[in-house]
């Protein structure tokens, strides 16, 4: 068993930053891909960004260069900065554990809210 444990969202005003966190317990590989996916109200679920083990990442050519992820394999976390936030970046964001950075896997975080308004 998996448990994902995101922190870090909230209210922010466009323009602003915002640091995700996730951090993996359970039967967690070294080789798992880790990644954020969000779903605005309305919409499916797409990914955001995920990163590889050994450090090859995929971004959404909407949050490229605005987005940063990034894993510490220690401590089974991978984080998400978040720069130049605009209001079309607000959604759930949730964590996942998967085999591949293009792809999700079967494990999902609760979720964490973010909110870009002014």
């Amino acid at each position: 068993q998996v448990h994902l444990e995101e922190s870090g969202g909230g209210l922010v005003q466009p323009g602003g930053s915002l640091r995700l966190s996730c951090a993996a317990s359970g039967s967690i590989f070294s080789i798992d891909a880790m990644g954020w996916y969000r779903q605005a109200p309305g919409k499916q679920r797409e990914l955001v960004a995920a990163i590889a083990p050994a450090g090859a990442t995929n971004y959404a050519d909407s949050v490229k260069g605005r987005f940063t992820i990034s894993r510490d394999n220690a401590k089974n976390t991978v984080y998400l900065q978040m720069n130049s936030l605009k209001p079309e970046d607000t959604a759930v964001y949730y964590c996942n554990i998967g085999p591949s950075i293009y792809f999700s896997g079967g494990y999902w975080g609760q979720g964490t809210q973010v909110t870009i308004s002014s």
